[in-house]
């Protein structure tokens, strides 16, 4: 996906888990087929996951996860993952990063084909931003490299967003997502405290079983910002039903509404800009979809 990605298998992860974890070394290891863009899964027994960042950014998220979730966890009403071991890097066998085992979570990638009830889901996300954003954020690390600066005032993405604008391919309205992006900018910013994000809500980070959302994944872009960055989930899981639902719930002020709009612009065209349907596929059919969602509201 990546061309300074990590190389791993099933053998590095046994050999990691023999020298640092030796009380699971007897556990069966097998890939976790579905991955994201930062971190490679491997199911570990059937109660756990070790989590392997590809790369040297999501590595400098790992122990920001490890600290901050055990704290956060009784205070969200959805699950998300637990950590139960931090582990060394260990360049002799290639791997340069550290790594962690959290417990595994059931459920599937929450797709809308998946979610049974959208409005229902829209409330149920909404519940979580809002339970996310009260808790106590004076302790939380500012947009930076370690949440590839998710919550930052949206002007400084404006060059790489008008850059991967430019670079769209043509059956996509350029001209409209120029006005979406410059109707974004115009709103005011954020002037009260930054707030908790969890900085990546999407499809590929949400779980679902039996129709309802069941967890939230991949705090890798958890940091205190402008909450606008959250609220982009409105375009990005939602219809436009829904996403009434979802403003409502979280009662979304017009300039956050617009900014998290503008977010949604910029997080998508950039993806386009980088991915391709070679090198992550799912990313780009969702990064089309969301681009939909905002031409058509």
């Amino acid at each position: 996906m990546h061309a300074d990605e990590a190389e791993t298998d099933v053998g590095l992860v046994g050999r990691l888990i023999a020298e640092q974890l030796p009380q699971w070394a007897a556990l069966p290891i097998e890939p976790v087929t579905e991955r994201g863009t930062d971190n490679i899964l491997y199911r570990l027994g059937d109660e756990m996951v070790v989590r392997l960042p590809g790369r040297e950014r999501p590595a400098l998220a790992l122990a920001k996860e490890c600290a901050w979730l055990p704290k956060l966890a009784p205070l969200l009403p959805l699950p998300v993952p637990m950590p139960l071991a931090l582990g060394r890097p260990r360049p002799a066998e290639g791997y340069p990063f550290p790594w962690a085992v959290y417990r595994w979570l059931e459920g599937d990638t929450a797709t809308p084909q998946r979610v049974g009830d959208l409005r229902g889901a829209a409330a149920d996300l909404a519940e979580f931003v809002a339970a996310l954003q009260r808790i106590d954020a004076t302790r939380g690390q500012a947009p930076g490299d370690h949440n590839v600066f998710r919550g930052v005032p949206l002007a400084e993405r404006d060059d790489m967003t008008r850059a991967a604008i430019d670079g769209l391919p043509d059956d996509i309205d350029r001209d409209s997502l120029l006005e979406a992006w410059d109707a974004a900018l115009a709103a005011p910013e954020w002037d009260r405290a930054a707030v908790w994000i969890h900085g990546d809500l999407d499809a590929r980070n949400l779980l679902v079983r039996n129709g309802r959302l069941s967890a939230v994944l991949d705090f890798g872009c958890l940091g205190v910002g402008d909450p606008a960055c959250d609220v982009m989930v409105a375009w990005k899981l939602l219809d436009a039903e829904a996403r009434s639902v979802f403003r409502s719930t979280l009662d979304v002020d017009d300039a956050t509404w617009a900014r998290s709009r503008g977010w949604a612009v910029s997080q998508a065209v950039v993806a386009l800009a980088y991915y391709t349907l070679e090198t992550n596929a799912v990313l780009v059919r969702d990064a089309r979809g969301w681009l939909a969602e905002v031409s058509g509201d």
